[in-house]
């Protein structure tokens, strides 16, 4: 018996580590690494329907600037040969890593519209992804546009994505919402196999130097996990749907401690990014040790066993503990308030 496997998306993996959505997943030597390490599935990095529209709109505006002046070209625009769109490139690699892994393939879609959220989906799903991650989160900045809106719009692509294609689909979940339990659920009716908890967003900066918008990339650490641990276990104990929890995974005690809140699975990019691929290796046998030490037999065996319904104290997820995580606070030794 393998004591690490896990189920996820009614895909039966190795273990619980899945390499989420990054670079690294794009590319085979790595990813074939991640497999030998114990890596039991792959997330592919995300298509983006926008980058497709403007690339399609460039060769659009590149065909239609060689029409201009030569009248006996109209009908003779030819695409080069070598030309590969986005789409083309994303296709290709995810046939390329379905031919070569024997760990699932998990691709990833952001799409802007309802037709390129199917049409994409479909293609997807025609190329060989064993699953679909939606990454269906935007900024709703438009002041007119209410939470019941934009949560009714994600409800939407769920279920008519559910509708056109047949292999799971688990949602990426922000965590700002107001009910996360409450949208769960409808996430859940609408047909979503899994739900990963949370996405992870990258803000925008100002230089003060410059006085410009500038891009920062900020790497996950370890207590970016405890937001999705505390709602891994809320919705373990309510809702009978697959849970990943991405964000802040590092180092064992960090899945053990999503494992037990009742995570399915566990999402690593940054510890991969920090540290290399063979942290995957690390982390695995460390938890393997912890398991050991705990008389654990299986990930099965442990996996949901504190969640919000198993855990000693339930109200400890939620609110009643509050006043006692401020008291339990002490300053540094030598600082004077």
């Amino acid at each position: 018996m393998n004591r690490l496997e896990t189920k996820y998306l009614g895909l039966s993996l190795k273990s619980p580590v899945v390499p989420s959505s990054s670079p690294l997943t794009r590319d085979l030597d790595v990813v074939r690494r991640m497999e030998d390490y114990g890596a039991s599935a792959i997330i592919l990095p995300s298509l983006f329907e926008e980058q497709i529209q403007q690339e399609e709109q460039q060769l659009a505006r590149f065909l239609h600037s060689q029409e201009l002046g030569h009248a006996e070209a109209s009908s003779f625009m030819p695409i080069p040969d070598d030309y590969n769109s986005a789409l083309d490139n994303y296709l290709d690699c995810l046939s390329t890593m379905k031919s070569s892994l024997g760990i699932p393939v998990i691709a990833s879609l952001n799409g802007i519209t309802d037709e390129g959220w199917i049409e994409h989906a479909k293609e997807l799903e025609l190329q060989g992804a064993d699953a679909l991650e939606l990454n269906i989160y935007y900024v709703a900045a438009n002041a007119q546009e209410s939470s019941q809106q934009v949560e009714a719009r994600y409800l939407r692509i769920i279920k008519q994505l559910k509708d056109e294609v047949n292999i799971p689909l688990t949602v990426k979940l922000p965590s700002q919402l107001t009910s996360v339990a409450h949208f769960a659920a409808q996430v859940k009716d609408c047909g979503a196999s899994g739900l990963s908890l949370f996405n992870r967003f990258y803000q925008p900066d100002v230089d003060i130097s410059t006085l410009n918008i500038k891009p920062v990339v900020k790497l996950s650490q370890s207590h970016e996990s405890l937001l999705r641990i505390r709602w891994v276990a809320i919705l373990r104990s309510q809702l009978d749907i697959d849970l990943a929890v991405t964000g802040g995974i590092h180092h064992s005690d960090d899945m053990a401690k999503a494992l037990l809140a009742g995570a399915d699975v566990t999402h690593m990019c940054s510890s991969l990014l920090i540290n290399g691929t063979k942290q995957i290796t690390t982390v695995l046998e460390d938890f393997v040790r912890w398991m050991d030490e705990k008389e654990y037999q299986s990930v099965q065996e442990l996996k949901g066993s504190l969640c919000q319904k198993h855990a000693i104290d339930p109200s400890a997820y939620e609110r009643a503990n509050y006043l006692e995580v401020l008291d339990s606070y002490t300053p540094p030794e030598g600082v004077l308030f």
